[in-house]
């Protein structure tokens, strides 16, 4: 029988092996999905010695790793079996999983489940010293002027990415924008036969550097079709309120970098806002961002603890640990992260070298709403948004290496 035997154990258990383990473990290939463990062998003897007769969890022709957006690959191929599921990314039986189509890889890729490998890590970082004035600039955000950001954008009927109820939305957060002291400029996207549009936001700073923060505006209903209502709150309202709250907080400092808000249109259709805007960019801009931090989806509670998953990629570490030392620092978040990003604004900025994250709330698979009529602010939990953005800033601050006055 070809194949490989297969169990699940516990981070903690696999990290903490004693010597009698620790020999079978070195026969073993593993995986680590934050707090579990996949271990593997084309044999069951050092899986059984590993994980005990009684965790193991059986055969598998293959093992392959599916990311995901929602639960698009479960809803495509409901029939292949599912070993290990952890929301975004899925550990499945590769003995014969379909390549995805054209319309399907922006939804979810496939590939072999590598070996000696993180695929999402639960980091312990501990506090950071940090200047004293953060807490009074995390002071600044408000929870009621975020979800006024939210009822508005969620206002028109949808923000499909060439609708009019999408140049409405742009119309709007590009007001607020100005009202809270940026330079702001559009830029024309081209989506299919159709038009949108990015709002770009920039406040100067007095260096060279560059420091970034994006999020899509537009929405989209699959379930109904492109005419039908389509909030949006979740997918991504609460991203693009997080980034006009951000900013509005962000104005109220001077800063040494230059700051520059970004919200997408035709990022649904296939991230071609984000992909045009790093496109258009000079050697020499692209060079100046130190710092890219995406949101996309930050405010469903999908899980008992408050949970966070910043995607990056390696060149993205430092920015990840600044992330991950700032929710530890000033939230309660439980962090987790991971190094293989997929399918968001940011990762066309890391294709072109340049370091970006995305935040997005933990376990986002379980939000059953996304894309459809029932993307409702009444679904969400501003609560946690607000743990997210103390975080972003919090990190954003220190990228931006502020200086502790108020401007004017």
């Amino acid at each position: 029988m070809t194949g490989v035997e297969f169990a699940t154990v516990p981070a903690e258990s696999f990290d903490s092996a004693d010597t009698a383990t620790s020999t079978a473990r070195g026969a073993l290939r593993w995986a680590r999905l934050a707090d579990e463990v996949v271990v593997w062998s084309e044999s069951a003897d050092p899986v059984r010695r590993f994980a005990g007769a009684e965790s193991l969890s059986g055969h598998a022709a293959g093992l392959s790793l599916v990311t995901q957006v929602g639960k698009s690959f479960q809803y495509a191929h409901p029939d292949v079996p599912v070993l290990v599921d952890h929301g975004r990314h899925l550990v499945v039986d590769g003995g014969d999983v379909p390549a995805p189509t054209a319309a399907e890889r922006g939804c979810w890729r496939v590939e072999a489940l590598a070996a000696d490998a993180v695929v999402v890590d639960r980091p312990r970082a501990g506090a950071r010293e940090t200047d004293p004035t953060m807490g009074d600039l995390l002071g600044l955000l408000s929870r009621s002027s975020y979800e006024g950001h939210l009822a508005r954008i969620t206002g028109p009927h949808t923000r499909h990415s060439t609708s009019g109820g999408f140049l409405a939305a742009a119309e709007s957060v590009s007001a607020d924008l100005k009202s809270f002291g940026y330079t702001v400029s559009e830029q024309s996207v081209s989506v299919g036969a159709g038009v949108s549009r990015n709002i770009v936001a920039d406040l100067a700073g007095s260096n060279r550097g560059s420091v970034v923060v994006t999020a899509h505006l537009d929405s989209i209903n699959h379930e109904d079709g492109v005419a039908a209502p389509a909030p949006g709150a979740d997918d991504n309202a609460s991203g693009a309120a997080g980034v006009l709250e951000l900013g509005r907080v962000l104005a109220t400092r001077s800063w040494h970098h230059d700051l520059r808000l970004i919200l997408f249109g035709g990022e649904e259709q296939g991230l071609f806002g984000s992909t045009e805007h790093v496109a258009g960019l000079s050697a020499g801009e692209r060079d100046r961002i130190v710092a890219v931090i995406n949101m996309d989806m930050v405010g469903r509670r999908n899980t008992s603890d408050p949970g966070v998953l910043i995607e990056g990629a390696p060149l993205s570490r430092a920015l990840i640990d600044d992330l991950v030392a700032a929710a530890a620092t000033w939230t309660r978040l439980v962090v987790s992260t991971s190094l293989s990003p997929f399918a968001s604004d940011h990762v066309p900025f890391i294709d072109a070298d340049i370091p970006a994250v995305l935040t997005i709330e933990d376990n986002d698979t379980a939000n059953r709403d996304v894309h459809s009529a029932r993307d409702l602010v009444s679904t969400l939990d501003p609560a946690l948004a607000m743990e997210i953005l103390r975080m972003n800033l919090a990190a954003l601050a220190g990228r931006l290496d502020g200086i502790p006055r108020e401007v004017g």
